[in-house]
């Protein structure tokens, strides 16, 4: 046989070959480039994503939930769909307070997002003048996107709260110089106040009203311009004294009697400083109150660098605090990262050995010619191997350079894409010297063999490259916050399998001409002046013999051949539907969540007092290396994707950090049945951090409708529904308990009579029970406020009201029972809201080992069930719908399934451009589903539950399959257009095709090992490990049966010798 000369036209490999310096230069250039670029990655944990949701507060003091729902949250409301990408309106009304939650569609832009924030602030500002009067606010807050990676608690001994603020001030203004850190929030501050306590009983024996002595007060402090004197040269301000410089100026300030007599405010009142009573927000670790500083990085830093400078300054600034003044560190996401960090890398060193070890063994296992024992019949040319080798580091340096420049750090889904990429990139370059290596024995010399890869592989492998990213498209063009949580894997994936391409084109032939050797039998065939005879002798062994009679019977009976595809494929989709369905997995970090919920209207005290029973009783519990709690709030976010608590008097919550995740899984599974024995008043939960975009609770069902009241009925009816399932754990609702009031009911016509109105009323009960601000005392750069209040033991039972005092028009004044009578009701303590409606979200946990998903589907029908007994009973207003993560998940699958058309669409033009021919690319086309008999298989063994990540592996998978596919079908082309009759053609190229094809495929698979440990990855990487193994076998072995009974190919008629 000869050699098949050169093709005319361009060849790359040919080129590289002729230009050898500009080969090496560029190969040691790009290794070294893609080396620097690696260390100017920026290192986060998650990667970025945009917070479509905003907050709208409105404060309304006096008025009900319903008032404030109807009044102030229903005409925000309206006003806010009128905002561009208007998608979710949820809020809810409490006595006196109003909280929209504002989420715009995921399909914006990030980069529009400030843009609409602006809009809402805008229209807001425009229609603030119709909402009743006396309101304070509205108030947004658009930035709770932040994370606070690195949280530090400032605990003291023997310090006032005042004393440490101000340790904390200076400790901020220092963490603010620490580059990369964008802000530094504290919290846990209590703000300070001055109380005057006068008892109104004495105010009363005195003759003195109490609105004269706030004006007094008021006239005293006031700034107020005294002018200036204009001299010729000069001009001299005028300042009056006799504001409050110190709180000896309070006490000495003199009150006009009604005699005429003058009074100090020191003789009739006592005068303290204090702190905002009820307390706000507290922050508490290790059980002392203390005062928390987290701090933000700016986007884009390097979080591990981060984590060094702060480590740094922290150890300064603990040098220059007094004594009994310590700066701990509660949460430190900087060492998460970098944990996770080095595991990802030591994952992607293990897959890069296994794939050099597939490589190493496929490409150069050869059979010593003669007799030898059995350990030496065997042996290994690493030559072959040691090019695809090289060819890794190469294509992950050029990726780590495209990473950098397109703004891609290093975080979970990067570096869980680099390892997935790497799978995928060998097969081009296995490709490649697997073509040389054959022509190389065929008898070839080295230069002919590597443009003879070229000019045979490069379009299909090219082809199947851009499938195989083709597969990944979806993901690159899905519209919402998964996608965008996602994207690193499409862009990733993307750049090293074009990288992976350019390379085994351009590189490998360069370095195949340099490490590969001519085979001895080549040199002595060459010797004797001769080549040899038949390409088929590579293939003559044993093992193809076999492979060879099992094609050869696959093509003869097609059809039972086919018969049991489509039996495997229908298997596929019945397993499927077995497999546990899930939006994200929980995150592998250490720390637990616990939070306790009072019922509605618990006072700030009550609340403090059980969590510091569950913080000592949590610090008791072995295992446990610290305990951080916020009272009266939920924690700040430490960690992007955690699912936020608003303040509210009626919850807390605790980050529990255990030794390890062995602990950690102990806990989880003991603390819910602990909380419940141990502490009755409280609702507790316990819950990891999640992956992916924040959830609530995993099952959540919304019911919506026009009349509270009777939507509270309808909601009971859901609630005992879920209660009744043996799956659902801690079923509750966000409506929560009605809440305590006392109602005064004024006889109007008595207080007309004595000319008292109900807003005197009101602000006399104010004044009794939580103080009227009376001014501001001003101190440094400080504004504390003067607050007028009774002393305790005046109002610290209900019927201290009764001795309230009224003035009169006469100026004598009234107990407040002579005209008003106090009567105690119940109101609503929280009304919820979703888009204008009135909902009430009915949610609960899943017991062990289910995933939220499984027990929503179970649930549904019953849940139907009734919704249509509610409209046959003529109630049609009101409805149920999936929420909680079920709803996320629908939303990220459907932004993801609208790019599957184009990604067809791409996938089956690219069939066409290379196989010029609509039925060849057709039957490419149907392999590619072919592997989800596999997948079930390894998610239904591996008991992993089909997760978004999962569903992500299943459409690249198509890809994967395809291009195997489309190597095949070129091959048996090229063989019939060679003259080689068709039968023979298919059943040859099976086998020409079989050590490329399982090569790529086990490189892929074996690489995927290391990866399936990851809870994040785990999913995905069973579920491509099963799908290419299965869809590996029917390629080779239903595709040939399948092209054959397409075009009906028949085995040739033995010819007969005449």
């Amino acid at each position: 046989m000869t050699q098949v000369q050169p093709k005319e036209g361009f060849n790359l490999s040919k080129w590289a070959l002729d230009h050898p310096a500009l080969t090496r230069y560029l190969m040691v250039v790009l290794m070294l480039l893609g080396f620097a670029a690696y260390f100017q990655l920026g290192q986060d944990e998650d990667p970025p994503f945009t917070f479509r949701a905003m907050v709208v507060r409105t404060y309304w003091p006096g008025a009900t939930a319903q008032q404030v729902a109807e009044q102030v949250t229903d005409k925000i409301e309206r006003t806010l769909q009128e905002v561009p990408y208007a998608d979710k309106i949820r809020s809810y009304s409490k006595p006196g307070e109003s909280q929209i939650i504002f989420q715009i569609k995921d399909s914006s832009k990030a980069s529009e997002v400030a843009n609409v924030w602006y809009t809402v602030r805008k229209k807001v500002g425009d229609m603030r003048y119709t909402l009743p009067q006396g309101i304070q606010g509205p108030f947004f807050n658009d930035d709770f996107g932040d994370v606070y990676g690195v949280i530090y608690a400032l605990e003291s001994e023997g310090f006032s709260y005042a004393e440490l603020k101000s340790f904390a001030d200076d400790v901020r203004q220092q963490l603010l110089r620490v580059p990369d850190v964008a802000k530094v929030e504290q919290f846990g501050v209590q703000d300070e106040k001055v109380f005057i306590e006068i008892s109104q009983k004495r105010l009363s024996q005195l003759g003195l009203d109490m609105n004269q002595v706030l004006a007094q007060l008021g006239q005293q402090n006031a700034v107020e311009a005294a002018g200036a004197v204009q001299t010729p040269q000069d001009q001299v301000q005028v300042r009056v004294a006799g504001q409050f410089n110190a709180i000896e100026d309070l006490r000495a300030m003199p009150i006009r009697g009604p005699s005429g007599a003058q009074l100090r405010l020191g003789d009739i009142a006592e005068i303290k400083r204090g702190y905002v009573d009820p307390a706000t927000v507290k922050v508490r670790h290790q059980g002392r109150e203390v005062i928390a500083l987290g701090v933000s990085m700016a986007k884009g830093g390097d979080i591990i660098a981060l984590g060094k400078a702060l480590h740094a300054t922290t150890d300064r600034i603990g040098t220059t605090l007094p004594a009994g003044v310590k700066l701990v560190n509660v949460q430190d996401q900087p060492k998460a990262v970098s944990t996770s960090v080095n595991e990802f890398v030591k994952v992607l060193i293990e897959a890069v050995v296994i794939v050099l070890a597939v490589s190493f063994v496929a490409l150069g296992l050869h059979k010593r010619p003669g007799k030898h024992p059995f350990y030496r019949q065997w042996y290994i040319d690493p030559r072959p191997g040691l090019v695809v080798g090289i060819t890794i580091p190469l294509v992950l340096a050029v990726t780590f350079l495209a990473m950098w420049y397109w703004g891609i750090g290093l975080h979970k889904i990067s570096l869980g894409s680099l390892i997935i990429a790497l799978g995928l990139l060998v097969d081009d370059a296995i490709i490649a010297v697997e073509m040389m290596v054959l022509k190389l024995e065929e008898g070839y010399d080295k230069v002919r063999a590597a443009t003879f890869a070229y000019e045979i592989t490069a379009m299909p492998m090219l082809t199947g490259t851009l499938i195989t990213a083709a597969g990944f498209l979806p993901i690159g063009l899905a519209k919402s916050t998964t996608g965008e949580y996602t994207f690193a894997i499409f862009a990733l994936t993307v750049i090293a399998l074009v990288l992976s391409w350019i390379v085994s084109v351009y590189f490998v032939p360069y370095l195949g001409t340099l490490l590969l050797k001519v085979p001895p039998h080549v040199l002595a065939a060459q010797a004797n002046k001769g080549v040899t005879e038949d390409p088929h002798e590579v293939f003559d062994s044993p093992f193809y013999r076999t492979f060879r009679r099992l094609v050869d019977w696959c093509v003869q009976h097609r059809w039972l051949t086919i018969g049991a595809t489509v039996l495997t494929f229908a298997l596929g989709i019945a397993g499927m539907g077995k497999v546990q369905q899930q939006f994200f997995p929980d995150s592998s970090r250490p720390e637990i969540l616990v939070d306790i919920w009072f019922p509605e209207g618990t006072s700030f005290a009550g609340n403090e007092e059980v969590t510091k029973r569950v913080e000592q009783r949590l610090l008791a519990e072995p295992g446990v290396n610290t305990v951080s709690t916020w009272v009266g709030s939920g924690v700040p976010r430490f960690y992007l994707p955690l699912d936020q608590v608003f303040p509210q008097s009626n919850v807390s919550q605790f980050i529990v950090v255990p030794q390890d995740l062995k602990v950690r899984e102990s806990l989880r599974v003991k603390l819910p049945a602990l909380l419940a024995q141990e502490f009755p008043e409280v609702r507790g939960r316990v819950k990891l951090l999640p992956n992916g975009p924040p959830v609530p609770y995993p099952v959540q069902f919304r019911v919506v409708g026009p009349d509270p009241v009777a939507l509270r009925e309808r909601a009971d009816e859901v609630k005992a529904e879920l209660r009744k399932s043996p799956d659902m754990r801690g079923v509750n609702d966000n409506w929560n308990e009605s809440v305590k009031v006392l109602r005064l009911e004024v006889d109007q016509a008595k207080a007309r009579a004595l000319g008292v109105t109900s807003q005197s009323i009101a602000q006399a009960s104010k004044t009794i029970l939580s103080g009227t601000q009376v001014g501001q005392y001003r101190e440094g750069d400080k504004l504390i406020d003067i607050l007028l209040r009774q002393p305790l033991d005046e109002r610290n039972a209900i019927t201290d009201i009764a001795n309230a005092y009224l003035p009169t028009a006469s100026g004598k004044s009234i107990p407040l029972t002579q005209i008003a009578k106090p009567v105690f009701t119940w109101e609503p303590g929280v009304m919820w809201r979703e888009n204008r409606d009135y909902a009430i979200t009915v949610q609960g946990d899943v017991t062990e080992g289910l995933q939220g998903a499984t027990v929503t589907a179970s649930l549904l029908p019953s849940l139907k069930a009734i919704e249509a007994g509610w409209r046959s009973a003529g109630q049609g207003g009101y409805r149920i719908e999936v929420a909680g993560a079920v709803e996320e998940s629908s939303k990220g699958s459907a932004s993801i399934a609208a790019g599957i058309p184009i990604m067809l669409f791409i996938t089956f033009t690219l069939l066409m451009l290379q196989l010029h021919s609509f039925s060849r690319a057709m039957l490419v086309f149907l392999t590619g589903p072919l592997g989800l008999a596999g997948v079930a298989a390894a998610l239904l063994v591996l008991n992993r539950p089909f997760g978004f990540v999962a569903l992500l592996g299943v459409i690249a998978l198509m890809g994967m399959i395809q291009r195997n596919s489309v190597i095949l079908i070129d091959q048996i082309e090229q063989d019939r257009a060679r003259g080689v009759p068709a039968w023979d053609a298919i059943v040859e190229s099976a086998v020409r095709r079989l050590r490329p094809i399982v090569l790529t495929a086990a490189a892929a698979v074996l690489a995927m090992i290391p990866l399936s440990r990851s809870v994040f990855w785990g999913p995905m990487a069973v579920a491509i490990m099963g799908g290419l193994i299965v869809a590996t076998v029917l390629t080779l072995l239903a595709l040939p049966a399948m092209y054959a009974a397409w075009f009906r190919v028949k085995r040739p008629e033995p010819e007969v010798l005449a």
